[in-house]
């Protein structure tokens, strides 16, 4: 008998966080699950790590993705037998009710479900993180002002997933291929709820290298231009897209700023304003930043 919902959770090489991701699946209030672990080929101790997991709903697949997690999704999508999947990182985790909870909403002909996190790790406090709400994540306002979901958060109807060809495998997405996926379904006509509590942890990355927020901001824009053309035309498509250029570059300023590179943060900032000086929120940050920068100089 197929289970309800089918768990996909891609790793590689994260040994020390696999039991603790795993393990919040198996405690979960709703049993109706299998997990489909899908393993980029580690070469840390992850297959002792599984092979201490004896749980018969767990199903174990191997791949080589070449640095495109969406192939790893993919073949979780593509081997899934839920009605609904769920998606988990292997660094993240969920609270024991997220399965029970999400899927009493999902089953009010619903196709999406998000619900909020607690931020945890790197250097900053803990953070609770509610996503949506459900106004900004239909396509339009998706593509013009970004993301309001999180993987880790969204169990979405299987049906759906499939109708769309599920992630985008193309390189230039990588990092930003959720993101892109979300826009897709919506789309497609998908309706999404957002749930106001706290189901589950997200890890933040603890690593400071510069070139991560540039790279993700290069595939979120590659995400907006894909299907921004598309979509608009002429002067629409000009003035749209240098809007979402700023509100991106903004984003990459933030990120640089919660990790204490105000200079950085400070020349993602000025590349905003001169792509749009209609981000509203540009002008404080410039402020707090410029002000940090010369407490820390002095």
């Amino acid at each position: 008998m197929s289970p309800t919902v089918s768990v996909v959770l891609p790793t590689y090489n994260h040994a020390h966080f696999l039991p603790a991701a795993i393990t919040s699946v198996i405690q979960q209030t709703f049993s109706d699950w299998e997990l489909l672990v899908v393993d980029n080929s580690s070469t840390d101790s992850t297959s002792d790590v599984l092979e201490g997991f004896a749980d018969p709903r767990i199903h174990v697949f191997k791949i080589q993705n070449c640095g495109i997690i969406a192939r790893s999704r993919n073949l979780g999508i593509q081997n899934a037998k839920g009605v609904y999947v769920a998606f988990l990182d292997s660094d993240d985790r969920w609270y024991p009710q997220k399965l029970e909870v999400c899927l009493s909403r999902l089953r009010n002909n619903l196709d999406i479900v998000c619900h909020g996190e607690s931020w945890v790790g790197g250097s900053q406090p803990v953070r609770n993180v509610m996503y949506g709400p459900a106004r900004k994540a239909s396509a339009r306002s998706l593509i013009l002002r970004g993301n309001c979901l999180s993987t880790s958060a969204v169990v979405v109807s299987r049906d759906k997933l499939l109708a769309v060809n599920g992630f985008s495998e193309q390189p230039q997405f990588v990092t930003a291929e959720d993101y892109e996926l979300w826009i897709r379904l919506a789309q497609h006509n998908s309706v999404a709820v957002f749930i106001d509590r706290v189901l589950g942890e997200f890890t933040r990355s603890t690593s400071s290298a510069s070139a991560d927020i540039e790279r993700n901001v290069a595939a979120e824009i590659a995400v907006c231009d894909h299907h921004m053309r598309a979509t608009y035309t002429g002067v629409s498509l000009w003035f749209r897209h240098r809007q979402r250029m700023a509100r991106a570059y903004y984003g990459a300023g933030r990120a640089f700023s919660a990790r204490h590179q105000q200079r950085r943060a400070l020349t993602w900032y000025r590349r905003a304003l001169l792509s749009s000086p209609f981000v509203v929120r540009l002008w404080p940050a410039m402020v707090i930043s410029a002000i940090s920068r010369r407490r820390v100089s002095v």
